[in-house]
């Protein structure tokens, strides 16, 4: 007894290190959302060329998360997370530098669009160990039937990244279009610093790191074929709404690329606060006692409303409202997906199903923003939105009739 409680407060300092870790990676990245879609306009570039700075990101992602994943089982996972983060940093240093070279009109046209995609694609494949290593990291910091609360507190930090990243964006957008490109680099610099020295490594020397799940044994077992397909979904209908709502809002509401950036920075602002309420809040006790299966029915119905809403509303308010429940059905799916994963497989192979599950999210990174401003460029502003709900609804009806049975244990007392 005399031991426990000394050790249940280093794991809650672990963890407390781990969420701002997560929150600082997230708020570098979330800065750039209001501002991609005014600076691909700037530089010249269409809509679905600037998509290809998303696309190229995320395919490098997909192919390297699982990578990642399983290194951590052998490596430790403090070093795989340092070299992810420090991955970010670099390559946000140079787009931005690349993106300046650019609206100086030193570089224009292919040559600007080719090397400020492969500045993406370089950070793609070193930023994709940050995530699948966050999450079995606190896989590790967490007893099973704390597993979905543990999932959540990362769930929290990237929904308040979320919340001061746009408007943060929005501010710093005023200093130029690449302002917050550098303050994201600067950001991941300073968080890989800080993570060296205070994150403990939580897959201990003495544990077997030669073990590790393979990969298509795990994908083999009932269950994680859904759930890994439910993150490819709703991280396409997601991230192709985040890739359009610049266009979107400056095009509905007739703004300068400037007052874009600065509406869809509140915008996402309220709903990275909705999203954070909810994931830091009302999803980590209801987690702790109901199974995912019913969480991710209950969150795919709020998100696909928000999207079909969204493709209705033409005003600041109204956008921002559906914004909102998006934000809602978003916050109770990402924490539910990801402990329906690690709930699903054994101890050794959290660093594996966590790296198929970034891999999965990837995939809808890549393929999300090509199909949403494929659809804004040529068929219609409202049509990324109308798809992505029907989407939605569609995997929520495949859930229901699947059924996938992922059983809580019973929480571990605490004495």
């Amino acid at each position: 007894m005399s031991g426990s409680t000394p050790r249940a407060s280093a794991q809650g300092r672990a963890k407390l290190i781990l969420f701002l870790t997560i929150f600082s990676a997230m708020l570098g990245l979330s800065i750039l959302f209001p501002i991609i879609g005014p600076l691909g306009r700037e530089l010249g570039l269409s809509e679905t060329q600037t998509a290809w700075f998303s696309t190229g990101y995320s395919l490098m992602q997909f192919v390297f998360s699982p990578i990642w994943g399983t290194r951590s089982e052998r490596l430790g996972r403090k070093p795989v997370l340092l070299m992810g983060l420090t991955g970010f940093a670099l390559s946000f240093g140079l787009f931005g530098m690349l993106a300046d070279l650019g609206l100086h009109g030193v570089l224009t046209g292919v040559p600007l669009f080719v090397l400020l995609v492969a500045a993406r694609v370089l950070g793609g494949m070193l930023s994709s160990a940050t995530l699948p290593t966050a999450q079995a990291m606190m896989a590790d910091l967490s007893a099973a039937g704390d597993r979905a609360a543990g999932m959540g507190l990362i769930g929290a930090a990237f929904g308040l990244g979320v919340v001061f990243g746009p408007g943060l964006g929005a501010l710093l957008s005023g200093l130029g279009l690449t302002a917050p490109v550098y303050f994201s680099a600067g950001l991941g610099l300073l968080t890989a610093l800080v993570a060296a020295r205070v994150l403990p490594e939580t897959r201990l020397a003495e544990q077997d790191r030669s073990v590790g799940a393979d990969r298509r044994t795990l994908l083999a077992r009932p269950g994680i074929g859904l759930f890994l397909a439910l993150s490819a979904v709703t991280t396409l209908a997601s991230v192709g709404m985040e890739q359009t709502i610049g266009f979107f809002v400056q095009d509905t509401l007739h703004l300068t690329p400037a007052g874009a950036a600065r509406a869809v920075g509140g915008m996402l602002a309220v709903f990275g606060v909705v999203a954070a309420l909810v994931q830091g809040g009302a999803i980590r006790p209801l987690a702790k006692k109901v199974p995912p299966t019913p969480l991710l029915a209950l969150g795919l119905l709020v998100m696909g409303t928000g999207m079909l809403l969204l493709a209705g509303m033409g005003a600041f308010w109204p956008i921002t409202l559906a914004l909102a429940v998006i934000g809602v059905g978003s916050a109770i799916l990402s924490p539910s997906l990801s402990a329906a994963l690690s709930l699903s497989v054994g101890t050794d192979e959290q660093g594996t199903v966590a790296g198929l599950n970034s891999s999965a999210l990837a995939l809808g990174r890549m393929t999300g923003p090509l199909i949403g401003t494929g659809l804004y460029q040529h068929v219609g502003h409202s049509a990324p939105y109308l798809l992505s709900g029907s989407v939605l609804g569609a995997a929520l009806v495949w859930t229901l009739v699947a059924r996938p049975k992922v059983t809580l244990p019973e929480p571990v007392p605490v004495r």
